[in-house]
Order: C-alpha cells, then sequence, then structure tokens
C-alpha cells in the first residue's frame, strides 16, 4: 500500500468514527431528554443499542451536550424554556434559603438543558458540611445521604431533597453537594468551551431576567 492509498485509508476510518460518535450522540440525546439519564449511562446504553463496542466511538460531553440541545431545539422547544424556567426559579427559592453556605448552580438547570425530568444540583461550600446537614434538620427537611463523585474526582457528601416545584405540579429532587469553603476556587474555572461550570444566585437571577 502506497502512502496515498494509506492516508486515503486512515481518512476513511476517521470519518466513519466520526459517524458513530455523532449516531451515539443523537440516541444517547434522547435518552437523557426523554429519559432524564445522566450522560454517562445514556452513552454507554445508546452505544449498547446501537450495537457499538468501540469505545473510542463514544463521543465527549461536549459533543453529547450539543446534541441535547439539537434535541430539545427540534422537538421540545414549546415545552422545556417553561420547564427550565421553573427549576431555575425553585433551584433559586433554595440557594436563597441556604445562602449561608456559600450555593452554587451547576448541572443541567445551570447549563439550560433541564427538563421536568431533571433534578437540581446544587454545590455548597460550607465552612463546616456538618452545619448544612444540622439546618436540614432544624427545618425539619427530609434528606437521604450518599456520596458522589467530587470536582477532583473525590468522594463527597450530598444530601437529596425532595421539593415540589408548582409551576410543574411534581417533585423534583434536590441534591446538595457539599464541599469545604476553599474549594470554591477552582470550581469556578472555565470549562473548556470558556462557560462557567456554576453560577451563584446573582448569576441564576440574571439567567432568569434573560429568560423572561
Amino acid at each position: 500500500m502506497n502512502v496515498h492509498s494509506a492516508i486515503l485509508e486512515k481518512a476513511g476510518k476517521i470519518s466513519v468514527m466520526m459517524d458513530l460518535k455523532d449516531e451515539v450522540a443523537a440516541q444517547a440525546a434522547r435518552y437523557v431528554v426523554e429519559e432524564g439519564l445522566d450522560y454517562g449511562p445514556a452513552k454507554q446504553r445508546a452505544a449498547r443499542a446501537l450495537g457499538v463496542g468501540d469505545r473510542s466511538a463514544l463521543p465527549n460531553n461536549d459533543q453529547l451536550e450539543q446534541a441535547v440541545k439539537e434535541y430539545l431545539a427540534l422537538f421540545c422547544g414549546d415545552t422545556q424554556p417553561g420547564e427550565l424556567r421553573a427549576l431555575r426559579g425553585l433551584a433559586l427559592q433554595w440557594m436563597e434559603r441556604l445562602a449561608a453556605f456559600r450555593p452554587y448552580l451547576s448541572g443541567a438547570v445551570w447549563r439550560g438543558t433541564a427538563t421536568h425530568l431533571s433534578d437540581i444540583c446544587l454545590d455548597l461550600f460550607c465552612d463546616d458540611s456538618k452545619s448544612a446537614e444540622i439546618a436540614l434538620i432544624d427545618q425539619k427537611i427530609a434528606y437521604t445521604v450518599r456520596s458522589v463523585r467530587g470536582l477532583q474526582g473525590e468522594p463527597v457528601d450530598t444530601l437529596s431533597v425532595h421539593a415540589f416545584c408548582a409551576p410543574l405540579n411534581e417533585d423534583v429532587g434536590v441534591h446538595l453537594v457539599l464541599y469545604d469553603r476553599d474549594d470554591v476556587r477552582g470550581a469556578l474555572k472555565p470549562d473548556g468551551s470558556g462557560h462557567a461550570p456554576r453560577g451563584d444566585a446573582q448569576a441564576l437571577r440574571r439567567l432568569l431576567a434573560q429568560q423572561a
């Protein structure tokens, strides 16, 4: 095989791989929007559904995020903006309620891809993580504790509660991820696309004003 043929063959393989990633991303986006799956499980399920066994054919989170936005625009343009506004309004209520613990909104509700199936994720940067738990107890709010992967891949405690969202007329999961106060400095670095990965109550109010 000469050099020209080798280049063409390699280009063909790259093209096929890119097409596979697009297919997996499109299928995974449907699972994210219609079933509320997280990105990781959605990509794995989409790969199985399409018979894709090569992990290198899986899209990255940025590719999947774009596919989710395209799916929402195509199929949910009449409902998703209102659902997002309702979830952001509820998130702001909880941020104001927990202002003492420096809450930042992250996840789909912050990024703008949330639907009524999405949960609200609030990152709390506390002087003492136990104080947030005590605050819930004092307010007689039932919660469960679980461990999730933190900013650096480390396990961190999360307090999960159910909150009623009046505009949606249904309960919504609110997850309070507990970090140390100093962790906030690294948590606000822009992602690869230059977007802030989370925002405080003031930033959320600006988003709500833009939506209005």
